[in-house]
């Protein structure tokens, strides 16, 4: 009796809205990332690496338990020991949390960086995933002003290394201190309360718990009920207001263009003082591409002693698929090989072998691709073009007898050339260079 046929196991795909990242497309992240770290290290910002997953009261008691992203978005599981753990939806509160764990605030400054995954369970979209990656900066102990223009000069820096300076607007605004904005927080509820028919749900919900969130809100029928509401900067403390005045004075005289917004509040309950979005028109509605501002009293409501803090944080994801719109990734940051060695048969594969690890170590900066896998003349040449890499070695049985090797142009219209293999280190740095 025959046996039925097994049945094909289901494919398993990626979760929705966390993204494998390709071959294809890792070059453009390499280019991203490495402006970032040279960056960082030439305004002496040291890399903090923390873990993804958190002890979910971190996140709880830093981004506040009434915002969206601790009700809805956060992904909270138990795990073994009934602890409730979270994959860290932003990176601030651990930077914050590992900085308190190993002392690294104490009667001192810091000034950190990091980079990595992030996690939020929201509706994906072009730009906006449920796994994306962030870098942040954070400076801590640092009161003035000063700090808060240098962390925006940094991002400037970073826009005009990527092109980007014509294509981004500043905007900036301040939220003053918690008792200013406590007394502004009533007179900006008593102002809603007399326009409640005009709330959407989402603001009504908000209005007992986190008021100045539905300043921010896109919905079109509230537009000029929120501009005239009162605005936060006419309620400022004066120390707060010294404080931005300060701020944009330094910002004017190092050329940094801004724009005001009394309605950007942050959707990050820890913010105080200083905010600020950097944002473009050229990816439609997913406008903001960096985002940051104070928050002073974050660490002492961790446990910590009071310590000011500044910082920022930048999607890649979204800075990535700006690049990409505006064709700011140079050809040659795209990846591939500038050298592919060709043994044109498969007796020619030991002696090229030996070659490649050769060149390698003449010239470290080489990206060379050794062909693998033999196959005839024609198909190895075929893998050689596919491989994007300038100029084909080739190898063949006439120049393992002299000890040369061909090169062929693959995208110029040059003639082949026959060279001994000991010149190759300098003829290659040429080419290459």
């Amino acid at each position: 009796m025959s046996q039925p046929a097994a049945k094909s196991a289901k494919k398993i795909q990626a979760i929705r809205g966390m993204n494998d990242l390709l071959p294809g497309d890792s070059p453009r992240w390499q280019f991203f990332e490495s402006k970032v770290r040279q960056l960082m290290a030439r305004y002496g910002f040291d890399e903090i690496r923390t873990p993804i997953v958190e002890q979910t009261a971190l996140f709880a008691r830093s981004i506040g338990e009434v915002t969206d992203i601790v009700e809805k978005e956060m992904y909270t599981f138990e795990d073994r020991n009934g602890d409730s753990l979270t994959l860290r939806p932003e990176g601030t509160a651990s930077c914050v949390r590992a900085a308190m764990e190993h002392g690294l605030l104490h009667n001192q400054t810091q000034r950190l960086w990091y980079q990595g995954p992030m996690f939020r369970h929201e509706r994906p979209q072009k730009g906006r995933y449920r796994q994306f990656h962030q870098v942040g900066v954070e400076a801590y102990g640092f009161e003035g002003p000063d700090i808060d223009a240098e962390v925006i000069l940094l991002s400037a820096r970073l826009w005009q290394e990527l092109g980007l300076t014509q294509h981004v607007t500043l905007e900036l605004n301040s939220l003053g201190s918690a008792e200013a904005r406590a007394a502004y927080r009533e007179t900006l509820v008593s102002y809603f309360d007399q326009h409640r028919e005009i709330l959407d749900e989402d603001s009504l919900r908000r209005l007992s718990s986190n008021p100045l969130r539905i300043l921010d809100s896109k919905n079109p029928a509230m537009a000029e009920m929120l501009e005239n509401a009162p605005r936060l900067i006419d309620h400022l403390d004066q120390a707060s207001r010294e404080h931005f005045e300060q701020l944009k004075a330094m910002l004017d005289a190092a050329g940094i263009h801004y724009v005001i917004n009394p309605r950007l509040v942050r959707g990050l309950d820890y913010y105080c003082r200083t905010v600020f979005e950097w944002t473009t028109d050229a990816l439609g509605s997913q406008g903001t591409v960096c985002a940051g501002g104070r928050y002073d009293g974050l660490v002492e409501q961790l446990g910590g002693r009071p310590t000011p803090a500044v910082g920022f944080a930048m999607g890649i994801e979204r800075l990535i698929l700006l690049l990409d719109t505006l064709h700011l990734v140079p050809e040659e940051a795209l990846g591939g090989c500038d050298i592919y060695l060709l043994p044109m048969d498969d007796a020619a594969t030991f002696n090229a072998l030996t070659l490649a690890e050769q060149l390698r170590s003449q010239l470290p900066e080489l990206r060379l691709q050794l062909h693998c896998g033999g196959g005839s003349f024609k198909s190895r040449m075929k893998k050689a073009d596919k491989s994007g890499a300038r100029i084909a070695l080739l190898i063949g049985e006439e120049e393992r007898q002299t000890e040369t090797v061909t090169l062929k142009f693959l995208r110029e219209e040059r003639a082949q050339q026959r060279h001994p293999q000991s010149v190759l280190k300098e003829l290659l740095h040429d080419l290459i260079a």
